[in-house]
């Protein structure tokens, strides 16, 4: 069973993380294809009310990636609204070290809900879609987002590399799967994007300039190329970044090149800015001395 294309006009895809974003981005072009777009998130946003309003073919599912039981609700409201399951998944929620699931801030006693967002939530979802899909004999796509940071690493963001990590090996893995499976599951790992996930305090540490970042809006254009086209089959990973897009090899990957990879940073100073909340805590627990 070789790939398919799958053009997403009158075809349903469910997007998490679709209410901000690169979710946003997507949730907008996918409507101007003709998609029937269920989109899945912790709550709205303005601009996401604005552009959904009044929009037939958009339904919104509050939802918390973390509990796996509202994954059943999205589907029970997949199937309610349009009696089918869906066609297309755009998995774009995530967290990126935030302080409260933050490696080195380090305030969670039981689990890192950053694992549970980044690596959990589209594992499992992708593990559903595949029984969705079986269950109703029908083809998906479902295309997840890692990042650049999941074919490098960086020393202020251990955790968020780990995660990503773990996403470029989970679509590595399943690569041969969509011959008896039917699902192609892909994966895009953007360089430096311009989204909220940046905030205030990670526009300082990590040297962002948004002059050096991509837009949401042409990571979420390469996502629906990876979701639609069937030159991109299951396992593809890409990269983007200021530079282009690449297919990345499964082996001996070359660094990326360009604004917004990190390559073009003078290392020193970026270093340093990296460094200087990490210290700060890491004082804190110091003993102090006699």
């Amino acid at each position: 069973m070789a790939s398919i294309d799958i053009p997403l006009k009158d075809k349903i895809i469910l997007i998490t993380g679709g209410a901000s974003g690169i979710g946003l981005s997507l949730t907008q072009q996918c409507h101007a294809l003709g998609a029937k777009i269920l989109v899945a998130d912790l709550r709205t946003t303005p601009d996401y009310d604005a552009f959904a309003k009044d929009k037939l073919n958009i339904i919104y599912v509050q939802s918390d990636v973390t509990k796996w039981s509202d994954f059943d609700r999205m589907f029970e409201a997949c199937e309610k609204k349009w009696n089918d399951v869906p066609d297309a998944y755009g998995i774009c929620a995530g967290l990126f070290e935030p302080p409260f699931s933050n490696f080195w801030l380090d305030t969670e006693t039981e689990s890192y809900k950053q694992v549970e967002v980044n690596v959990s939530h589209p594992i499992k979802l992708t593990r559903m879609a595949i029984k969705k899909s079986l269950g109703r004999g029908k083809r998906a796509s479902v295309c997840i987002i890692a990042s650049i940071a999941g074919i490098a690493g960086s020393i202020a963001a251990p955790l968020y590399c780990a995660t990503k990590h773990a996403i470029v090996g989970f679509t590595k893995s399943v690569k041969d799967t969509e011959s008896f499976t039917g699902v192609k599951v892909t994966t895009i790992c953007p360089a430096l994007v311009n989204t909220p996930l940046f905030t205030a305090d990670k526009i300082t540490q990590f040297s962002f300039a948004e002059e050096k970042a991509l837009s949401a809006d042409q990571v979420a254009t390469h996502m629906l190329d990876l979701i639609q086209k069937k030159e991109h089959p299951c396992g593809t990973i890409m990269e983007l970044s200021m530079a282009g897009s690449r297919i990345l090899p499964e082996w001996n990957i070359p660094p990326p090149t360009g604004n917004g990879t990190g390559q073009e940073l003078n290392a020193a100073a970026a270093m340093k800015a990296m460094l200087a909340p990490i210290e700060a805590k890491l004082n804190t627990e110091k003993a102090a001395k006699l």
